[in-house]
């Protein structure tokens, strides 16, 4: 086991184990900044990283008196860390897919019902908001989701990489939200958030 500012890791696990704070605190210390710069690699959003270890953190002293770890604490924390961070990418490809899911909806049946005049208001405004986006989240979010295209088949396309890709929707998801924020109510009602 190693050690950590001259203790060892499993004497730190027993005193968390026993809530002392100061071990808590020196655990944080001396891994915060390595487990948020692991987790960009797979979020690329600095905050979010940030959101998912002070999470990981939050749990990790919740649940101290049962904490195991069969290795070292390092990889006990890091395999934790990326579990999160797969959490949250599977979680995005869900929002993504109401996204889909919303404009699919939009195009096929709400546009063409004089009655509804709020969901044409939120077609038009989906539609000025896609094309207010920077040109290449623009291509991939459009090959996305009016082409059908898979992000392999964009990357592919594009000569880009597939987390490319992802980063491209996710952006371009972002943007969205932020540009739809009046409509959260319905977009809530369809799925959307």
């Amino acid at each position: 086991m190693q050690r950590i500012n001259g203790i060892d890791e499993e004497v730190l696990i027993e005193r968390l184990k026993d809530g002392d704070e100061t071990a808590f605190e020196l655990l944080f210390r001396f891994y915060y900044a390595g487990l948020v710069v692991f987790a960009s690699q797979f979020t690329f959003d600095l905050e979010e990283s940030e959101d998912i270890v002070q999470n990981f953190y939050i749990r990790l002293w919740e649940k101290r008196s049962n904490l195991k770890t069969a290795d070292s604490l390092k990889s006990y924390f890091f395999q934790s860390v990326k579990n999160s961070c797969l959490n949250f990418l599977k979680h995005q490809k869900v929002k993504e897919q109401s996204i889909h899911d919303l404009l699919s909806l939009s195009e096929k049946s709400l546009l063409y019902d004089p009655n509804l005049y709020i969901a044409s208001e939120l077609q038009e405004k989906v539609k000025r908001c896609i094309d207010t986006l920077p040109d290449r989240n623009r291509e991939v979010f459009k090959m996305s989701r009016f082409d059908g295209l898979k992000n392999e088949e964009i990357a592919e396309k594009l000569n880009i990489s597939k987390r490319t890709v992802e980063t491209h929707i996710s952006n371009s998801i972002k943007i969205l939200k932020t540009e739809l924020k009046d409509y959260v109510g319905l977009l809530f009602l369809l799925g959307l958030f």
